[in-house]
């Protein structure tokens, strides 16, 4: 169809350009000549003019008989009258116009001067028709007509051949390429049908096939030993797990143990020995049960880090201005907050853990009030945003911040930027808030600057807010 439509539109575009060319060299060409004829005549025709011989200019004009398209000649003289006439065919001639000629649909005419030294004697009327330029077109029409059957005729037994040289193999290299599609067969070839273009086509196209067949080949293999990897490494965590879980009960039943008694024996030198004990003795002995009450605390802090990745993240809609203000309310029952100026900005419902992210709450708010206390005017700003997402939680506080570029410690277990003697706490706070929010799919991090506060941010999923968010 692409082939007959071009050959179409090409020989209709030439048919085109011939009958114009043809049709203006026709009019160019006739005028030419009647203007000849005209000047032949009017030379001619002085004689009968001058001596107002009647006869002389008929027979003059009879000779036009030789022209078979002439289909009218008049000669005027001076006054605009007919002095001789040829055929006419019925039509009446004109009035004598200008010199030269003209074309109208069905025929040409003109005028030329009579002239005898400077003199005009009369005029000369000629008219032709046209029928000779319409026999001419049908004749290049049918010309024409024949060329398109002819050209159509050829046109068809090339597409005929070329289907088989062409199309047949784009048509094969489509089949196959649709059988791959639909049932990812990489092992189906396409069939070679040539040597040229299109067989180095089909060989690159049955390269490429045989290159992913051995690619998913290598895949499936790879899938399978990382599978029985995956199985061995299971089961090493599986026993790794359940070690550490010996472990925590062993920590747990093992060391409080020790711990209860020096605290009761410490409690009982209070109580019993008061009076022998002087002020430095019950100094130390109140140290001895602090220690004692923090490495109690310390290990609950590591059993609890411990256990999270074991926990069940079962989630549900949290309102965190609810659970913000309880975990305020509580700090209040153990530390002294109420000269500290809070600003807490109204918080989104999430989809979460709830449990967890009270412990998050709990760590960020209590080490926010913790590092402002030493301000003169503690300020502590809990607020969200969305951005890119995640909606993103902070608590600011303006206490004695951290050195920047240690930030990257703040996070692991241990790991604390300020003393003990400064600040109490276990180092095990952030690690959890840490590793509470990476199981619940977002990130933490913090800014800071020495004695200019700190910012603690975590993240969360929005599209893991609640419909009634």
């Amino acid at each position: 169809r692409i082939i007959f439509l071009i050959n179409g539109v090409v020989l209709f575009m030439a048919c085109i350009t011939f009958f114009v060319f043809e049709y203006y060299l026709f009019k160019v060409t006739t005028k030419e000549k009647i203007a000849t004829i005209g000047k032949i005549i009017s030379a001619n025709s002085t004689a009968s003019l001058a001596f107002d011989d009647h006869e002389s200019a008929t027979e003059i004009l009879a000779a036009l008989n030789t022209e078979p398209y002439i289909s009218g000649a008049c000669l005027y003289d001076t006054a605009a009258k007919i002095f001789a006439t040829y055929k006419g065919d019925g039509a009446a001639f004109p009035v004598p116009g200008e010199r030269g000629y003209k074309f109208s649909f069905t025929y040409i005419e003109g005028f030329e001067p009579v002239v005898l030294e400077n003199r005009q004697l009369g005029t000369l009327y000629l008219r032709s028709d046209v029928t000779a330029m319409y026999d001419r077109l049908k004749l290049y029409a049918f010309v024409v007509v024949m060329v398109l059957i002819l050209s159509f005729l050829v046109a068809y037994i090339l597409v005929r051949f070329l289907k088989k040289s062409i199309t047949a193999p784009i048509l094969s290299l489509a089949e196959t390429a649709r059988v791959v599609s639909e049932q990812n067969n990489y092992s189906v070839r396409a069939t070679k049908m040539s040597k040229d273009e299109l067989g180095m086509l089909t060989d690159a196209f049955n390269r490429m096939l045989e290159r992913i067949e051995q690619q998913n080949a290598s895949l499936l293999e790879f899938n399978q030993d990382l599978e029985q990897k995956v199985k061995d490494r299971t089961m090493q965590l599986e026993l790794v797990n359940k070690e550490l879980e010996g472990f925590s009960y062993s920590v747990s039943h093992d060391l409080r143990a020790p711990l209860r008694a020096i605290i009761g024996f410490t409690s009982i030198l209070e109580e019993e020995y008061s009076n022998v004990l002087d002020q430095e003795g019950k100094r130390i002995t109140a140290v001895i049960k602090k220690n004692t009450a923090k490495m109690g605390q310390l290990i609950d802090d590591l059993l609890a880090f411990s256990r999270m990745s074991r926990q069940e993240n079962t989630k549900a809609p949290v309102n965190m201005n609810t659970m913000v203000q309880e975990v305020k309310d509580n700090l209040a029952g153990q530390v002294n907050i109420d000269n500290i100026q809070w600003k807490i900005h109204t918080l989104p419902v999430v989809n979460a853990n709830q449990n967890m992210i009270r412990q998050v709450w709990v760590n960020l708010v209590a080490n926010a009030v913790k590092y402002s206390a030493k301000n003169a005017h503690p300020g502590i700003e809990i607020g969200s945003y969305a951005e890119n997402g995640e909606i993103i939680f902070f608590v600011k506080d303006n206490g004695v911040g951290f050195d920047q570029q240690y930030s990257n410690k703040l996070f692991g277990v241990f790991q604390r930027l300020h003393s003990a003697e400064e600040f109490e706490g276990t180092g095990i706070g952030l690690a959890l808030v840490a590793k509470i929010i990476a199981r619940e799919g977002g990130r933490v991090w913090a800014e800071g600057e020495v004695n200019k506060g700190a910012c603690f941010y975590f993240s969360l999923h929005a599209g893991e807010k609640s419909p009634a968010a």
